[in-house]
């Protein structure tokens, strides 16, 4: 288990948009309270990416400490769907799927089974 008390987690796939190569299996905590979605910087770095070196920017987490994260632009692929953007770079092993991505999804946490679920209609063809 990765977190005490347990929290949702999600794997996704990373793909760089120069390349086109994947990086499947990231581990990313789903966190309706995070603004924005946060990568594992050695994820990123195994792909190939370089940070977009210009920026910085300041996070500042719930107990007050801020912290400086720079940023790559590269595609979020999750649930069939792909999210293309630029995405904060932060040094744990573990990602967080943010606000950003997480309010274009209908999911649905079910806290006494520890799960989670898409909740998107079915579509008959």
């Amino acid at each position: 288990m990765w977190f005490n008390p347990p929290a949702p987690l999600a794997r996704v796939t990373l793909r760089n948009p120069n390349s086109g190569g994947l990086l499947p299996g990231i581990p990313m905590l789903l966190d309706s309270g995070s603004d924005v979605t946060l990568l594992p910087r050695a994820s990123v770095n195994q792909l190939g990416m370089a940070a977009v070196s210009e920026e910085i920017y300041e996070l500042e987490g719930f107990d007050g400490r801020t912290s400086f994260a720079s940023a790559a632009q590269l595609e979020l692929l999750f649930l069939e769907r792909t999210f293309r953007g630029k995405y904060l770079l932060i040094d744990q092993e573990w990602g967080v799927l943010g606000r950003d991505i997480l309010n274009l999804l209908s999911l649905l946490f079910d806290g006494p089974r520890l799960s989670w679920s898409d909740q998107r209609p079915i579509v008959k063809k």
